[in-house]
């Protein structure tokens, strides 16, 4: 009973956490910005921001929760000051990338930094720095290796359930200058967690926790409590080679093994506690993220675009959803051969074989297997231009997307320079600000 009287309670504090509540601002402000954009390239939203931002909720405290069971058997040591250190290791390496905005690279760097310190008397320091090291060196490594291992492994059950939902259009300027499509895979989770704290005597409950752990039985032998400790988790990547759930599908295996790799370290650096050991899971926790990002971008590069057109006819870049082209079940990457029985390579070609019926529509389309599919629909005055298709982009595309990837000074300096509205850009188009990648491209505005 004391153990569900303290979960109850580290859940009532959740609630009065202003930074969970910043976490569900920025999910909202986040799938509100990405229908934003879906209207500027498209005319339409593809994705309802409400109902993408209530599903990120849900997701998010399942996640939660599961995570949270997991650490109550791992019995991980972890301290408020070894999360606040963790948060601000994460901002200050922001300022250099903003992909290093992360546990990942934020955990690493506090491996190195507690064995660089780990010799030094902090009773010989002044105040400030005695305590700051006393922290540091106090920071139980296996933990927080552990919490970085599980968080990638929930983040890649997310991004694997929710592929479909993660993809955004976007047009981008290719290899070789011609203008190209592809995806912009994105999602943010806020994730409550209930994490178990050691605490001093008289506070919390008393003794051991009652049930065997995998780092011992001796947390919080004095006493142990649970602390609210809400998480963003967030995925990003583009996808302009292959399709967006084939994308994530990969994406989701990368960070699953990185998951398992890491929380692996955190055993073999608990049952070897040497400096040595540390030192090797932490270049190991940054470096593997890193050969994801080289990997992601490695075949991105060397791999043809997916969505152009080709002489087999026009390549299907979207599709809105509740539209003619849903209903009929054509798919992005799905290619329309013929229009009313005339074969079309361009935009002028489809509209002039739609106005030969325009009440009734005849199409041939090649799927994923180049296999044709014969379908036909009455087509009706107040639906979707072009039957809710959205093609891939040809030479007259006024829209394009660049990233650079810079700190976070830089981005939000783009940010505010683009709120002004109109730029000059060729044929003229506003400036939105996108997070840099984690792949392939290494820009970070969306020029329109």
């Amino acid at each position: 009973m004391d153990v569900l009287n303290e979960w109850l309670r580290a859940f009532g504090t959740l609630w009065t956490s202003p930074f969970y509540y910043l976490a569900l601002l920025f999910v909202a402000l986040h799938a509100r910005k990405q229908t934003v954009i879906e209207r500027k390239l498209f005319s339409v939203k593809l994705h309802s921001w409400w109902s993408e931002w209530w599903r990120m909720l849900i997701w998010g405290a399942a996640v939660g929760a599961s995570v949270s069971v997991v650490f109550l058997f791992l019995g991980a040591k972890l301290s408020v000051p070894a999360l606040l250190l963790l948060w601000v290791l994460a901002v200050l390496l922001s300022f250099a990338r903003v992909r290093y905005f992360c546990f990942a690279y934020a955990a690493g760097v506090l491996g190195l930094l507690q064995a660089a310190v780990g010799g030094i008397d902090a009773a010989t320091l002044p105040p400030t720095a005695a305590t700051l090291v006393f922290e540091v060196q106090s920071v139980h490594l296996p933990s927080v290796l552990t919490l970085v291992g599980v968080l990638h492994l929930a983040e890649a059950a997310l991004v694997y359930k929710m592929a479909g939902r993660l993809a955004t259009p976007l047009f981008f300027e290719g290899k070789r200058g011609k203008t190209v499509g592809g995806y912009q895979l994105q999602g943010f989770w806020p994730v409550p967690l209930l994490l178990l704290t050691p605490m001093a005597a008289g506070a919390g409950i008393e003794g051991a926790l009652p049930w065997p752990t995998v780092f011992g039985g001796d947390l919080g032998s004095a006493g142990w409590g649970a602390l609210a400790f809400p998480v963003l988790v967030g995925f990003h990547s583009l996808s302009l080679t292959r399709l967006p759930q084939s994308k994530a599908r990969m994406s989701a295996f990368r960070l699953g093994a990185y998951g398992l790799a890491v929380t692996a370290l955190g055993i073999v650096v608990y049952f070897v506690p040497t400096w040595w050991a540390a030192v090797a899971a932490a270049l190991l926790c940054f470096g593997l993220h890193e050969l994801i990002v080289a990997l992601d971008r490695r075949g991105e590069a060397l791999a043809s675009p997916y969505f152009v057109h080709d002489a087999r006819g026009l390549k299907v870049l979207a599709v809105v959803p509740g539209s003619p082209a849903a209903e009929l079940g054509i798919e992005p990457g799905h290619v329309l051969r013929k229009v009313n029985g005339i074969p079309v390579h361009d935009r002028a070609e489809l509209h002039a074989a739609m106005r030969m019926n325009a009440a009734f529509m005849k199409l041939e389309v090649l799927n994923h297997a180049g296999e044709s599919r014969f379908m036909q629909r009455a087509v009706y005055a107040n639906e979707h231009h072009q039957l809710g298709i959205v093609l891939c982009p040809d030479e007259h595309a006024l829209y394009v997307v660049e990233f650079e990837e810079g700190g976070l000074f830089s981005f939000l300096k783009s940010r505010r320079s683009s709120s002004g509205g109109m730029a000059g850009n060729g044929g003229g188009g506003e400036r939105l600000a996108l997070p840099a990648p984690s792949s392939p491209s290494s820009e970070t505005t969306l020029r329109m």
